[in-house]
Protein backbone atom coordinates (compact mmCIF):
# COMPACT_ATOMS: atom_id res chain seq x y z
CA UNK A 1 0.00 0.00 0.00
CA UNK A 2 2.54 2.50 0.88
CA UNK A 3 4.68 1.77 -2.85
CA UNK A 4 1.05 2.34 -4.51
CA UNK A 5 0.75 5.81 -2.41
CA UNK A 6 4.49 6.52 -3.30
CA UNK A 7 3.09 6.47 -7.24
CA UNK A 8 0.12 8.39 -6.98
CA UNK A 9 2.16 11.28 -5.30
CA UNK A 10 4.25 11.36 -8.89
CA UNK A 11 4.46 13.53 -11.17
CA UNK A 12 1.58 11.64 -13.05
CA UNK A 13 -0.33 11.99 -10.08
CA UNK A 14 0.57 16.18 -10.13
CA UNK A 15 -0.71 16.01 -14.11
CA UNK A 16 -4.19 14.66 -13.61
CA UNK A 17 -4.50 17.30 -10.60
CA UNK A 18 -3.73 20.15 -13.24
CA UNK A 19 -6.47 18.10 -15.90
CA UNK A 20 -8.61 16.59 -13.28
CA UNK A 21 -11.20 15.36 -16.41
CA UNK A 22 -8.74 15.30 -18.57
CA UNK A 23 -9.68 11.58 -19.03
CA UNK A 24 -13.68 12.48 -19.73
CA UNK A 25 -12.65 15.28 -22.21
CA UNK A 26 -10.85 12.88 -24.39
CA UNK A 27 -14.22 10.54 -24.10
CA UNK A 28 -16.38 13.28 -25.10
CA UNK A 29 -14.23 14.35 -28.02
CA UNK A 30 -14.91 10.71 -29.09
CA UNK A 31 -18.65 11.01 -28.90
CA UNK A 32 -19.17 14.65 -30.25
CA UNK A 33 -19.89 13.33 -33.35
CA UNK A 34 -22.26 10.16 -32.49
CA UNK A 35 -23.41 12.69 -30.76
CA UNK A 36 -24.59 15.43 -33.40
CA UNK A 37 -25.57 12.43 -35.93
CA UNK A 38 -28.06 11.22 -33.26
CA UNK A 39 -29.13 15.03 -33.21
CA UNK A 40 -29.69 15.19 -36.47
CA UNK A 41 -31.62 11.60 -37.00
CA UNK A 42 -33.61 13.01 -33.73
CA UNK A 43 -34.43 16.04 -35.50
CA UNK A 44 -35.28 14.69 -38.62
CA UNK A 45 -37.65 12.24 -37.40
CA UNK A 46 -39.19 15.18 -35.84
CA UNK A 47 -39.66 17.40 -38.51
CA UNK A 48 -41.22 13.94 -40.75
CA UNK A 49 -43.12 12.46 -38.19
CA UNK A 50 -45.81 14.97 -38.53
CA UNK A 51 -46.28 14.71 -42.40
CA UNK A 52 -47.16 10.70 -41.87
CA UNK A 53 -49.06 11.62 -38.65
CA UNK A 54 -51.31 13.76 -40.32
CA UNK A 55 -51.82 11.54 -43.60
CA UNK A 56 -53.50 8.40 -44.32
CA UNK A 57 -52.93 6.78 -47.64
CA UNK A 58 -55.77 5.09 -49.73
CA UNK A 59 -54.53 2.40 -52.38
CA UNK A 60 -56.99 1.95 -54.96
CA UNK A 61 -56.21 -1.31 -57.57
CA UNK A 62 -56.76 -1.04 -61.20
CA UNK A 63 -56.50 -4.26 -62.95
CA UNK A 64 -57.31 -4.66 -66.91
CA UNK A 65 -55.61 -6.19 -70.10
CA UNK A 66 -53.16 -3.76 -70.71
CA UNK A 67 -51.41 -6.10 -73.13
CA UNK A 68 -52.64 -8.57 -75.56
CA UNK A 69 -55.38 -8.14 -78.22
CA UNK A 70 -57.63 -6.05 -75.69
CA UNK A 71 -54.96 -3.33 -74.37
CA UNK A 72 -56.88 -0.64 -75.84
CA UNK A 73 -59.51 -1.28 -73.41
CA UNK A 74 -57.11 -1.98 -70.70
CA UNK A 75 -55.08 0.87 -71.24
CA UNK A 76 -58.01 3.26 -71.80
CA UNK A 77 -59.74 2.26 -68.49
CA UNK A 78 -56.12 3.19 -66.55
CA UNK A 79 -56.00 6.12 -67.84
CA UNK A 80 -59.53 6.59 -66.72
CA UNK A 81 -58.91 5.53 -62.93
CA UNK A 82 -55.28 7.11 -62.91
CA UNK A 83 -57.42 10.58 -64.13
CA UNK A 84 -60.15 9.90 -61.28
CA UNK A 85 -56.84 9.46 -59.06
CA UNK A 86 -54.74 12.70 -59.62
CA UNK A 87 -58.54 14.87 -59.39
CA UNK A 88 -58.82 13.08 -55.66
CA UNK A 89 -55.18 14.11 -54.75
CA UNK A 90 -55.85 18.39 -55.88
CA UNK A 91 -59.02 18.41 -53.58
CA UNK A 92 -57.19 17.67 -50.50
CA UNK A 93 -59.77 15.54 -48.89
CA UNK A 94 -59.57 14.40 -45.28
CA UNK A 95 -61.02 11.19 -43.77
CA UNK A 96 -60.34 10.85 -39.76
CA UNK A 97 -58.98 14.43 -39.80
CA UNK A 98 -56.28 13.43 -41.98
CA UNK A 99 -55.39 14.48 -45.60
CA UNK A 100 -55.99 11.47 -47.73
CA UNK A 101 -53.09 10.84 -50.54
CA UNK A 102 -54.90 8.40 -53.19
CA UNK A 103 -52.53 5.83 -54.68
CA UNK A 104 -53.11 3.98 -58.02
CA UNK A 105 -51.90 0.45 -58.37
CA UNK A 106 -51.95 -0.64 -61.74
CA UNK A 107 -51.59 -4.39 -62.80
CA UNK A 108 -51.62 -6.10 -65.92
CA UNK A 109 -54.22 -9.48 -65.71
CA UNK A 110 -54.00 -9.49 -70.31
CA UNK A 111 -57.72 -10.77 -69.50
CA UNK A 112 -56.60 -13.65 -69.06
CA UNK A 113 -58.29 -15.48 -65.77
CA UNK A 114 -55.26 -17.20 -64.45
CA UNK A 115 -53.28 -13.89 -64.51
CA UNK A 116 -56.64 -12.33 -63.00
CA UNK A 117 -56.07 -14.77 -60.02
CA UNK A 118 -52.76 -13.80 -59.71
CA UNK A 119 -53.25 -10.11 -59.45
CA UNK A 120 -56.08 -10.68 -57.48
CA UNK A 121 -54.22 -12.25 -54.70
CA UNK A 122 -51.50 -9.74 -55.22
CA UNK A 123 -53.67 -6.85 -54.40
CA UNK A 124 -55.02 -8.66 -51.50
CA UNK A 125 -51.65 -9.77 -50.13
CA UNK A 126 -50.78 -5.79 -50.23
CA UNK A 127 -54.37 -5.03 -48.80
CA UNK A 128 -55.08 -2.62 -51.04
CA UNK A 129 -58.24 -0.51 -49.84
CA UNK A 130 -60.46 -1.22 -53.16
CA UNK A 131 -60.22 -2.24 -56.19
CA UNK A 132 -61.65 -0.92 -60.09
CA UNK A 133 -60.72 -4.27 -62.30
CA UNK A 134 -61.54 -6.20 -64.20
CA UNK A 135 -62.74 -6.36 -67.50
CA UNK A 136 -63.17 -9.12 -69.24
CA UNK A 137 -65.88 -11.35 -67.47
CA UNK A 138 -63.78 -14.26 -67.65
CA UNK A 139 -61.30 -12.39 -65.29
CA UNK A 140 -63.94 -11.16 -63.02
CA UNK A 141 -65.17 -14.15 -62.39
CA UNK A 142 -62.85 -16.23 -60.55
CA UNK A 143 -60.99 -12.30 -59.16
CA UNK A 144 -64.47 -11.50 -57.43
CA UNK A 145 -64.01 -14.68 -55.21
CA UNK A 146 -60.85 -13.79 -53.92
CA UNK A 147 -61.80 -9.86 -52.88
CA UNK A 148 -65.04 -11.57 -51.08
CA UNK A 149 -62.88 -13.46 -49.23
CA UNK A 150 -60.51 -10.81 -48.66
CA UNK A 151 -63.54 -8.30 -47.94
CA UNK A 152 -62.18 -5.80 -50.13
CA UNK A 153 -64.51 -3.67 -52.42
CA UNK A 154 -64.58 -4.60 -56.32
CA UNK A 155 -66.07 -2.69 -58.86
CA UNK A 156 -65.99 -3.83 -62.52
CA UNK A 157 -66.66 -1.07 -65.41
CA UNK A 158 -66.48 -3.90 -67.99
CA UNK A 159 -67.57 -7.46 -67.27
CA UNK A 160 -71.27 -7.98 -68.05
CA UNK A 161 -72.03 -11.94 -67.56
CA UNK A 162 -74.89 -12.11 -65.41
CA UNK A 163 -73.81 -15.18 -63.41
CA UNK A 164 -71.16 -12.86 -61.39
CA UNK A 165 -73.74 -11.14 -59.58
CA UNK A 166 -76.18 -14.32 -58.69
CA UNK A 167 -73.14 -16.36 -56.86
CA UNK A 168 -73.64 -13.47 -53.81
CA UNK A 169 -70.56 -12.01 -53.16
CA UNK A 170 -71.10 -8.76 -50.93
CA UNK A 171 -68.15 -7.35 -52.18
CA UNK A 172 -69.28 -7.38 -56.26
CA UNK A 173 -70.29 -4.33 -58.21
CA UNK A 174 -70.81 -3.67 -61.49
CA UNK A 175 -71.32 0.09 -63.33
CA UNK A 176 -73.20 -1.25 -66.47
CA UNK A 177 -76.02 -3.19 -67.62
CA UNK A 178 -75.47 -7.02 -67.68
CA UNK A 179 -75.49 -9.76 -70.70
CA UNK A 180 -79.49 -10.24 -70.21
CA UNK A 181 -80.19 -6.52 -70.95
CA UNK A 182 -77.32 -5.89 -73.60
CA UNK A 183 -78.94 -9.30 -75.49
CA UNK A 184 -82.48 -8.46 -74.63
CA UNK A 185 -82.38 -4.65 -76.21
CA UNK A 186 -80.28 -6.37 -79.15
CA UNK A 187 -82.86 -9.56 -80.05
CA UNK A 188 -85.73 -7.11 -79.39
CA UNK A 189 -84.90 -4.09 -81.59
CA UNK A 190 -83.31 -6.76 -84.53
CA UNK A 191 -87.05 -8.46 -83.72
CA UNK A 192 -89.09 -5.66 -84.21
CA UNK A 193 -87.45 -2.64 -85.76
CA UNK A 194 -85.55 -4.76 -88.35
CA UNK A 195 -88.12 -7.72 -88.81
CA UNK A 196 -85.03 -10.02 -88.93
CA UNK A 197 -86.39 -13.91 -88.81
CA UNK A 198 -83.84 -16.09 -88.66
CA UNK A 199 -79.94 -16.13 -87.07
CA UNK A 200 -77.04 -17.88 -86.45
CA UNK A 201 -75.30 -17.62 -82.86
CA UNK A 202 -71.61 -17.91 -82.62
CA UNK A 203 -69.70 -17.17 -79.04
CA UNK A 204 -65.92 -17.87 -78.54
CA UNK A 205 -66.92 -19.99 -75.41
CA UNK A 206 -65.29 -17.13 -73.21
CA UNK A 207 -67.70 -16.08 -69.68
CA UNK A 208 -68.42 -13.18 -71.59
CA UNK A 209 -69.00 -14.39 -74.91
CA UNK A 210 -71.05 -17.68 -74.41
CA UNK A 211 -73.60 -15.69 -70.96
CA UNK A 212 -73.91 -12.67 -74.01
CA UNK A 213 -74.65 -15.27 -77.17
CA UNK A 214 -77.38 -17.05 -74.49
CA UNK A 215 -78.81 -14.07 -73.82
CA UNK A 216 -79.20 -12.37 -77.31
CA UNK A 217 -80.49 -16.47 -78.39
CA UNK A 218 -83.23 -16.93 -75.56
CA UNK A 219 -84.80 -12.95 -75.99
CA UNK A 220 -83.95 -13.53 -79.96
CA UNK A 221 -86.37 -16.64 -79.92
CA UNK A 222 -88.88 -15.15 -77.33
CA UNK A 223 -88.94 -12.60 -79.99
CA UNK A 224 -89.65 -14.68 -82.60
CA UNK A 225 -86.25 -14.79 -84.66
CA UNK A 226 -85.64 -18.53 -85.33
CA UNK A 227 -81.65 -19.68 -83.95
CA UNK A 228 -80.81 -21.71 -86.93
CA UNK A 229 -77.53 -22.75 -85.48
CA UNK A 230 -74.72 -22.27 -82.63
CA UNK A 231 -71.54 -22.39 -83.52
CA UNK A 232 -68.37 -21.87 -81.20
CA UNK A 233 -64.68 -20.84 -81.81
CA UNK A 234 -62.03 -19.10 -79.17
CA UNK A 235 -60.96 -15.77 -78.21
CA UNK A 236 -57.57 -16.20 -79.84
CA UNK A 237 -58.91 -17.50 -83.52
CA UNK A 238 -57.58 -15.57 -86.29
CA UNK A 239 -59.45 -18.08 -89.15
CA UNK A 240 -63.42 -18.49 -89.28
CA UNK A 241 -63.69 -19.34 -92.74
CA UNK A 242 -64.94 -22.90 -91.62
CA UNK A 243 -67.97 -21.53 -89.01
CA UNK A 244 -68.55 -18.60 -91.30
CA UNK A 245 -68.97 -21.36 -94.39
CA UNK A 246 -71.23 -23.09 -92.78
CA UNK A 247 -73.26 -20.54 -91.56
CA UNK A 248 -73.54 -19.15 -95.11
CA UNK A 249 -75.29 -22.16 -96.39
CA UNK A 250 -78.07 -21.63 -93.85
CA UNK A 251 -78.18 -18.12 -95.43
CA UNK A 252 -79.28 -16.22 -92.16
CA UNK A 253 -80.57 -12.81 -92.05
CA UNK A 254 -77.82 -11.96 -89.38
CA UNK A 255 -75.15 -13.30 -87.59
CA UNK A 256 -74.65 -12.49 -83.76
CA UNK A 257 -71.24 -12.92 -82.28
CA UNK A 258 -70.82 -13.43 -78.58
CA UNK A 259 -67.43 -11.74 -78.08
CA UNK A 260 -65.21 -8.99 -78.30
CA UNK A 261 -63.68 -6.74 -81.62
CA UNK A 262 -60.45 -8.63 -81.41
CA UNK A 263 -62.01 -11.45 -82.89
CA UNK A 264 -65.22 -9.48 -83.77
CA UNK A 265 -63.59 -7.62 -86.41
CA UNK A 266 -61.79 -10.32 -88.15
CA UNK A 267 -64.85 -12.61 -88.68
CA UNK A 268 -66.84 -9.45 -90.15
CA UNK A 269 -64.12 -9.22 -93.10
CA UNK A 270 -64.48 -12.74 -93.34
CA UNK A 271 -67.81 -12.88 -93.41
CA UNK A 272 -68.09 -9.98 -96.43
CA UNK A 273 -65.08 -11.48 -98.79
CA UNK A 274 -67.52 -14.96 -98.35
CA UNK A 275 -69.85 -13.12 -99.85
CA UNK A 276 -72.52 -13.08 -96.74
CA UNK A 277 -75.16 -10.39 -97.24
CA UNK A 278 -76.21 -11.35 -93.08
CA UNK A 279 -75.87 -7.93 -90.76
CA UNK A 280 -73.60 -8.81 -88.18
CA UNK A 281 -75.06 -8.16 -84.32
CA UNK A 282 -72.36 -7.80 -81.72
CA UNK A 283 -72.59 -7.08 -77.98
CA UNK A 284 -70.63 -4.26 -75.96
CA UNK A 285 -67.30 -5.22 -76.71
CA UNK A 286 -67.85 -5.01 -80.48
CA UNK A 287 -69.47 -0.95 -80.13
CA UNK A 288 -65.91 0.67 -79.80
CA UNK A 289 -63.58 2.55 -82.42
CA UNK A 290 -61.48 -0.53 -82.38
CA UNK A 291 -64.14 -2.27 -84.04
CA UNK A 292 -64.02 -0.10 -86.92
CA UNK A 293 -60.17 0.09 -86.62
CA UNK A 294 -59.93 -4.12 -87.22
CA UNK A 295 -62.91 -3.82 -89.62
CA UNK A 296 -62.07 -1.22 -91.70
CA UNK A 297 -64.71 -0.88 -94.29
CA UNK A 298 -66.66 -3.91 -93.55
CA UNK A 299 -67.99 -2.22 -90.41
CA UNK A 300 -70.37 -0.44 -92.34
CA UNK A 301 -74.32 -1.55 -91.43
CA UNK A 302 -73.01 -4.18 -88.53
CA UNK A 303 -75.53 -3.60 -85.11
CA UNK A 304 -74.27 -3.32 -81.56
CA UNK A 305 -75.49 -2.53 -78.24
CA UNK A 306 -73.83 -0.88 -75.16
CA UNK A 307 -74.74 -0.13 -71.63
CA UNK A 308 -76.08 3.88 -70.57
CA UNK A 309 -75.72 6.66 -73.27
CA UNK A 310 -73.27 7.38 -75.69
CA UNK A 311 -70.35 9.20 -74.13
CA UNK A 312 -71.55 13.02 -75.01
CA UNK A 313 -75.05 12.12 -73.89
CA UNK A 314 -74.16 11.07 -70.54
CA UNK A 315 -74.71 13.65 -67.94
CA UNK A 316 -71.24 15.08 -67.96
CA UNK A 317 -69.50 12.86 -70.66
CA UNK A 318 -68.84 16.03 -72.31
CA UNK A 319 -66.96 17.95 -70.15
CA UNK A 320 -65.17 14.62 -68.80
CA UNK A 321 -63.50 13.94 -72.51
CA UNK A 322 -62.54 17.19 -72.78
CA UNK A 323 -60.82 17.08 -69.36
CA UNK A 324 -59.64 13.25 -70.51
CA UNK A 325 -58.51 14.60 -73.71
CA UNK A 326 -56.35 17.43 -72.35
CA UNK A 327 -54.57 14.53 -69.96
CA UNK A 328 -54.02 11.83 -72.39
CA UNK A 329 -54.21 13.47 -76.46
CA UNK A 330 -55.87 12.49 -79.07
CA UNK A 331 -56.19 8.90 -78.22
CA UNK A 332 -59.82 7.26 -78.80
CA UNK A 333 -61.74 7.06 -75.78
CA UNK A 334 -63.32 3.23 -75.76
CA UNK A 335 -66.98 2.08 -74.22
CA UNK A 336 -65.92 1.88 -70.95
CA UNK A 337 -63.26 4.42 -69.30
CA UNK A 338 -66.07 6.69 -68.09
CA UNK A 339 -66.92 3.86 -65.91
CA UNK A 340 -63.56 2.66 -64.77
CA UNK A 341 -63.70 6.73 -63.73
CA UNK A 342 -67.18 6.58 -62.20
CA UNK A 343 -65.73 3.61 -60.14
CA UNK A 344 -62.84 4.99 -58.83
CA UNK A 345 -65.70 8.21 -57.58
CA UNK A 346 -67.83 6.06 -56.06
CA UNK A 347 -65.30 4.14 -54.20
CA UNK A 348 -63.38 7.20 -52.80
CA UNK A 349 -66.99 8.74 -52.16
CA UNK A 350 -67.91 5.79 -49.80
CA UNK A 351 -64.78 6.17 -47.94
CA UNK A 352 -65.48 9.87 -47.12
CA UNK A 353 -69.03 8.96 -46.20
CA UNK A 354 -67.77 6.18 -43.45
CA UNK A 355 -65.13 8.17 -42.52
CA UNK A 356 -62.66 5.31 -42.74
CA UNK A 357 -60.50 3.63 -45.11
CA UNK A 358 -60.94 0.15 -43.59
CA UNK A 359 -62.84 -1.51 -46.27
CA UNK A 360 -64.92 -3.74 -44.00
CA UNK A 361 -66.42 -0.20 -42.54
CA UNK A 362 -67.10 1.55 -45.86
CA UNK A 363 -68.43 -1.64 -47.69
CA UNK A 364 -72.11 -0.86 -46.11
CA UNK A 365 -71.64 2.68 -48.22
CA UNK A 366 -70.92 1.63 -51.42
CA UNK A 367 -74.36 0.09 -52.22
CA UNK A 368 -76.06 3.19 -51.68
CA UNK A 369 -74.19 6.03 -52.69
CA UNK A 370 -76.42 7.72 -54.40
CA UNK A 371 -73.21 9.56 -56.46
CA UNK A 372 -73.75 11.33 -59.48
CA UNK A 373 -71.08 10.42 -61.83
CA UNK A 374 -70.21 11.44 -65.70
CA UNK A 375 -71.98 8.09 -66.73
CA UNK A 376 -74.91 8.24 -64.75
CA UNK A 377 -77.01 10.33 -61.48
CA UNK A 378 -77.47 8.66 -58.71
CA UNK A 379 -75.43 5.90 -58.80
CA UNK A 380 -76.47 3.06 -57.10
CA UNK A 381 -76.39 -0.70 -56.89
CA UNK A 382 -78.80 -3.42 -56.17
CA UNK A 383 -78.26 -6.32 -53.46
CA UNK A 384 -76.68 -8.48 -55.85
CA UNK A 385 -74.40 -5.75 -56.92
CA UNK A 386 -75.68 -4.72 -60.24
CA UNK A 387 -76.40 -1.10 -61.69
CA UNK A 388 -79.68 0.41 -60.69
CA UNK A 389 -81.51 1.28 -63.70
CA UNK A 390 -79.08 0.82 -66.31
CA UNK A 391 -79.86 1.92 -69.81
CA UNK A 392 -78.98 -0.07 -73.10
CA UNK A 393 -78.28 1.94 -76.52
CA UNK A 394 -78.23 0.20 -79.58
CA UNK A 395 -76.05 1.00 -82.60
CA UNK A 396 -75.26 0.85 -85.59
CA UNK A 397 -71.72 1.78 -87.65
CA UNK A 398 -72.67 3.85 -90.60
CA UNK A 399 -69.14 3.93 -91.93
CA UNK A 400 -66.93 3.63 -89.64
CA UNK A 401 -68.71 5.96 -86.98
CA UNK A 402 -71.48 4.78 -84.67
CA UNK A 403 -75.11 6.13 -84.81
CA UNK A 404 -77.01 5.71 -81.68
CA UNK A 405 -80.78 4.09 -83.08
CA UNK A 406 -82.18 3.52 -79.31
CA UNK A 407 -82.07 4.22 -75.98
CA UNK A 408 -84.18 1.58 -73.42
CA UNK A 409 -83.97 1.11 -69.61
CA UNK A 410 -83.24 -2.38 -69.09
CA UNK A 411 -85.11 -4.44 -66.43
Amino acid sequence: MHHTCEIESGPQAHARQRHPTGGRRIRRRALLPLFALAMTLSLTFWHARPAHADTVTVRIGSAEPMSGPLAAVGQDNTNAVRMAIDELNDRALRIGGKRVVWVLDAQDDQGDPKQATMVAQKFVDQKVNAVVGHATSGSTSPAAAIYARAAIPQITPASTDTAIARRGHATFFRMLADDEALGGGLAQYAARQLHLGTVVVIDDRTAYGQGLADAFARAAQASGIRVLAREYTNNQAVDFTAVLTRAHALRPDAVFYGGTYAQGGPMLRQMRRLGMKARYIGGDASCMPAMADIAGDAVDGALCAESGLPLHDMPRGREWARRYHERFGDTAIQAFSPYAYDATMVLAAATLKADSTDPRKYLAYVRDIGHDGVTKKNIRFTPQGNLVEPMVSVEIFEGRERKVIAVQQAH
